[in-house]
C-alpha cells in the first residue's frame, strides 16, 4: 500500500496541497499566539495605569483569545481534525481502488491469498514473481487516465459556464474574506481606542489632582509669606516707635 501510494499522482498531488493548507494553519496559529503574547505585554505594561476592573477586563480578553487559540488547534490538528480528517479522505479512494484491482488480479490469476508486505501479516519468504504492486498499480494509472480524459471532456463541454460560476464564486469568498478582515480591524482599531481613551483618561486625572496639589501648595506658600510679612511689619513699626 505504502509503495503504490507513494507511485499513484493523484495522492501525491493531492498530499501537497493538503501539507500546504497545513502550513498555512500553523501559520495562522503561531499569528494568533503572537497576537496574544503581544495583549500580555501590553497588559504588563499598563496595569499600574489601569483600574482593577480594566486589569480583570483585559485579563478575561486574553483568556479568551487563549481559548479561541486551543480550540483552534484542536479543530486544524487534534485527533479528530482537519488534517486526520481530511488525510483519511485522501487515502480512502485510493485504498478503494486498490482492494478493488486486487479482487480482480486475484480472481483473474487465481490466487488463494495476496498479503501487504507492510501489513501486520508476517511473511517470512515471498518470491518476488509473487509481488503484484506494479500490476496494481498500473491498473490504478489506467483508471485515472480514463477517468481524466472524461473529466477533461466534461470539463471542455462545460468550461463556459463552469468559468462564470467559479469566478463568481471566487468573488463572493474574496469579498467574504475581506468583510471578516475589515470586521476584525475595526474590533482591533476600537479596542485600541478605548485603551488609550482609558490612558488618557486616567493620565488627565492625574495631571489634574497634580495641578491641584501644585496650586494648594502654591496657595500655601503664598499664605505663610503674607504671615511673614505682616509680622516683619508689626516688628519695624515698633522699632520705629522705640
Amino acid at each position: 500500500m505504502e509503495y503504490i501510494l507513494q507511485n499513484v499522482p493523484e495522492y501525491q498531488e493531492a498530499l501537497t496541497q493538503l501539507n500546504a493548507k497545513a502550513q498555512k494553519w500553523k501559520g495562522e496559529l503561531e499569528l494568533k499566539r503572537t497576537e496574544i503574547d503581544a495583549m500580555k505585554q501590553s497588559l504588563a505594561n499598563e496595569k499600574p495605569l489601569l483600574t482593577d476592573e480594566l486589569i480583570e477586563e483585559r485579563e478575561g480578553e486574553i483568556q479568551y483569545e487563549e481559548e479561541q487559540l486551543l480550540a483552534l488547534q484542536q479543530k486544524y490538528f487534534g485527533p479528530t481534525g482537519d488534517l486526520i480528517v481530511q488525510k483519511r479522505q485522501l487515502v480512502q479512494p485510493v485504498q478503494d481502488q486498490v482492494f478493488t484491482a486486487i479482487q480482480e488480479i486475484g480472481k483473474t490469476r487465481q490466487y488463494d491469498f495476496i498479503f501487504d508486505n507492510s501489513a501486520d501479516a508476517l511473511m517470512l519468504f515471498s518470491a518476488d514473481r509473487h509481488d503484484i504492486s506494479d500490476m496494481v498499480l498500473n491498473m490504478i494509472q489506467r483508471s485515472s487516465r480514463v477517468r481524466n480524459n472524461e473529466k477533461k471532456k466534461e470539463a471542455a463541454e462545460e468550461e463556459p459556464y463552469k468559468s462564470v460560476k467559479d469566478a463568481a464564486e471566487d468573488r463572493k469568498e474574496e469579498a467574504e474574506r475581506q468583510a471578516a478582515i475589515d470586521k476584525r480591524e475595526r474590533e482591533r482599531q476600537a479596542r485600541l481606542e478605548e485603551r488609550q481613551r482609558v490612558k488618557d483618561s486616567i493620565r488627565d486625572a492625574r495631571q489634574a489632582e497634580f495641578e491641584a496639589r501644585r496650586q494648594e501648595l502654591l496657595r500655601r506658600q503664598e499664605e505663610q509669606k503674607r504671615k511673614r510679612d505682616s509680622i516683619n511689619k508689626i516688628r519695624q513699626e515698633n522699632r520705629n516707635k522705640d
